[in-house]
């Protein structure tokens, strides 16, 4: 059991707070076929990642523009299986408002929809691929969230899923901890993760007067 002193947590959405791997799946396979490429490597490569820069690796002389409106649309479009990850709900409502936000990699319609069909509430402070120039494994999605609450990224706890995520939250100063939701303990322990549990339900928030304290059953 460890504790951790913080002032807030920065959770990514998709295999943090919720599960929409199939969703994911589905669209990211179904673009691969129609542009040619091997749908698992494909759905591999776009987790964690903006739309935008998978695109873009795979097809740097397309339309990125056009082609991400599509996949947003798509992933919009698709919400079936999209629910809410062990533990989340209890880890949100026990912290403050200003006391945690979301920095994922979906653009804002999409990370709107997918909370709502989860049923988890829209934070006051949630920064998307909308908001960013860069996303992960740049630290630009974290360092933004971390400021928008008034907190410097070092004094920030970031929950994440995978090695990109992680990596963008090392780069920001803030500790990370990592859950074996997505990626194997080996690949979350390369990325560089302080402490690695299975899912929000092993993590336990108190909110006092000098901030937040973590506590960790995992």
């Amino acid at each position: 059991m460890s504790t951790i002193r913080c002032s807030a947590l920065l959770f990514d959405l998709d295999g943090v707070l919720i599960d929409s791997t199939p969703a994911v799946s589905r669209v990211w396979g179904r673009w691969a076929v129609a542009h040619g490429f091997d749908p698992d490597r494909v759905v591999k490569m776009a987790h964690g990642r903006p739309s935008r820069t998978t695109i873009h690796d795979l097809m740097p002389n397309a339309d990125v523009q056009k082609e991400d409106r599509e996949v947003e649309r798509m992933e919009i479009e698709d919400l079936d299986g999209v629910v809410v990850l062990p533990g989340a709900r209890k880890l949100l409502e026990s912290l403050s408002a200003d006391r945690w936000a979301i920095a994922t990699s979906a653009t804002r319609g999409l990370a709107e929809v997918r909370l709502r069909a989860a049923g988890l509430p829209i934070p006051k402070t949630m920064i998307t691929s909308s908001d960013v120039k860069i996303g992960k494994p740049d630290p630009e999605p974290y360092l933004k969230a971390a400021a928008t609450l008034n907190y410097a990224a070092s004094d920030c706890v970031v929950v994440e899923d995978v090695p990109a995520g992680i990596r963008a939250g090392k780069a920001s100063g803030a500790r990370v901890i990592a859950l074996l939701t997505t990626a194997g303990h080996g690949e979350l322990e390369n990325a560089g993760a302080d402490w690695i549990v299975r899912s929000c339900a092993d993590i336990v928030g108190t909110v006092d007067q000098a901030g937040l304290l973590l506590t960790l059953c995992g």
